[in-house]
């Protein structure tokens, strides 16, 4: 790999991308909806039982004895998934067996890092990992903002990365699932067991298409592990290990509603117009977030339901124990959950028919016979920055330090209304700019910004506009609303840095929309 990346054109919101990133070629943005894949979907190689245990006994003695039996090589791709959030410990082990090994630049291929990940540095600085590609919060992003990872990091979608899977763009050759339920096969559940997570669905993708798949439990039960989520036929091998996360650490038990006046004002704002907007009505489907401000506009919409005597049809979620109070007072035909987030929220995917077990096959693959995030009717998303034609930046700080994951954010742009309830200002540093810093959603499917300050709604959405001026809810234009956060805050200050990129960011439908660029260090 004699170049990070080449061949840089501009794409179709004029954002200047390269086509060869890390020696594999690239498509730019061309437009929501103007690029159409060729060819058929990637499959792994044809497996026979002549090779696997009649017994159905795959266990081996160690995960790194099952990674030497996957056949594991300089310039691998290894991935893993990320529902035990900032509890993970089996990611880190599988690297530190890889340099124990002597292996390197493997590309790491995580559904999402986190903090925890902060050992996967001294593997970068050492050659081990290559690069990632995956969000890179908090530590991680801020090694590979100032220019040190060897490779350039690739952003997806949680929708995007089986996309990328699917489609052949990314090889994965070795697989660790790590499950906190699961049999000698390698069937695996999230719900059962001291790490139980609730799904294992980011895991989905890896299953079905890597060539060898590894699953490292801590609670080996009898067969069948039930329900599996995880099919024992996709799996090589299982390993009994000590701990695969820890519990405190990937669940929250302290999810909890915001007490900040400004941001139950932006809760309440939302609510109201979402019930302007004829949006709160017998049927309906909503999704939100598991932050503060989300969990209030929930509360709202289970107050009018309750006095209307309506309920949803489906909750679209991250679940905690907010939607599963919903679906159990009947306010809910469904929950169609992609993550849980909270210990009710594994309670009641093990134990309520209604709450379903998602993937991003269902929810969020654009490359599918459709999906569904196109079928709910609104979205609650949150944003670092919004600019002043509706383009919003979920990757990158205003200083240009990638802090941030995309995660089902883009996905979720498609909903019949997306709307971003985001305050004006965060630490006196305004959100709305002229131009975003990294464009991660074009704002042609971002509908409305609702502020503590007034309602910002996409000229497109007339429709929208004139409900809520009939409501005589506080309509402005977002320019005002740039220009009120610049009367409190002063002009912001554009982000320092350097031409070098060192991550681009794709596009639900793989091609790139955006470049991450190096932060210019004192």
């Amino acid at each position: 790999m004699s170049k990070k990346y080449d061949k840089i054109v501009e794409n179709a919101v004029g954002r200047k991308v390269p086509e060869e990133i890390n020696g594999e070629k690239h498509v730019a943005f061309k437009g929501v909806g103007k690029h159409r894949p060729t060819g058929n979907k990637y499959g792994p190689p044809i497996p026979s039982c002549a090779d696997y245990p009649d017994d159905g006994d795959k266990r081996q003695s160690s995960l790194k004895e099952a990674l030497l039996k996957s056949g594991i090589k300089d310039g691998m791709t290894i991935s893993t998934h990320h529902h035990f959030r900032n509890g993970d410990v089996i990611a880190n082990q599988i690297f530190a067996i890889a340099a124990e090994l002597g292996i390197k630049d493997l590309r790491w291929f995580p559904s999402a890092s986190f903090p925890c990940h902060e050992p996967m540095i001294e593997h970068m600085k050492s050659g081990v990992i290559n690069r990632i590609e995956g969000s890179m919060n908090g530590p991680l992003g801020k090694f590979a903002s100032e220019g040190n990872m060897k490779g350039v990091g690739v952003l997806r979608s949680h929708g995007g990365r089986y996309q990328a899977v699917q489609d052949g763009e990314v090889h994965i050759d070795i697989a660790v699932i790590a499950a906190p339920a699961a049999d000698a096969f390698g069937n695996a559940n999230g719900v059962h067991g001291d790490a139980a997570c609730g799904l294992l669905g980011f895991a989905l993708a890896d299953a079905q298409h890597a060539d060898k798949v590894i699953v490292a439990t801590d609670n080996l039960v009898d067969f069948p592990c039930i329900p599996w989520q995880i099919h024992g036929n996709w799996v090589d091998y299982t390993v009994e290990v000590d701990k695969i996360g820890i519990p405190e650490k990937i669940v929250s038990g302290t999810t909890r509603i915001t007490k900040s006046p400004d941001r139950l004002r932006i809760a309440e704002l939302t609510a109201n117009f979402c019930d302007a907007a004829g949006i709160i009505r017998d049927g309906f489907s909503f999704q939100s977030g598991a932050g503060g401000t989300a969990l209030a506009v929930g509360e709202f919409f289970a107050q009018m339901m309750k006095e209307r005597n309506i309920k949803a049809r489906f909750i679209r979620a991250g679940s905690n124990k907010y939607p599963v109070k919903m679906l159990e007072d009947g306010l809910a035909d469904y929950i169609l959950d992609g993550q849980t987030f909270d210990l009710e929220g594994v309670r009641s995917i093990r134990e309520n028919p209604n709450h379903v077990n998602t993937s991003p096959f269902t929810s969020y693959n654009y490359h599918g016979k459709g999906n569904f995030a196109s079928m709910v009717d609104v979205v609650m998303l949150g944003a670092t920055e919004v600019d002043v034609n509706f383009n919003a930046n979920v990757v990158t700080h205003s200083d240009g330090y990638m802090l941030h994951g995309i995660g089902g954010w883009q996905n979720c742009l498609f909903a019949r209304t997306t709307i971003l309830p985001i305050p004006l200002f965060r630490d006196r540093i305004p959100v709305i700019r002229d131009r975003v810093t990294t464009l991660c959603g074009p704002g042609e499917l971002i509908d409305v910004i609702v502020t503590e300050r007034g309602i910002a709604i996409n000229p497109k959405r007339i429709d929208l506009i004139e409900k809520a001026h009939n409501a005589g809810l506080p309509l402005k234009t977002i320019e005002e609303l740039k220009v009120e956060a610049e009367d409190i805050c002063g002009m912001p200050e554009n982000p320092q840095l350097e031409d070098e990129i060192i991550g681009v960011v794709k596009w639900v439908d793989g091609t790139i929309i955006d470049a991450v660029y190096k932060v210019k260090t004192k």
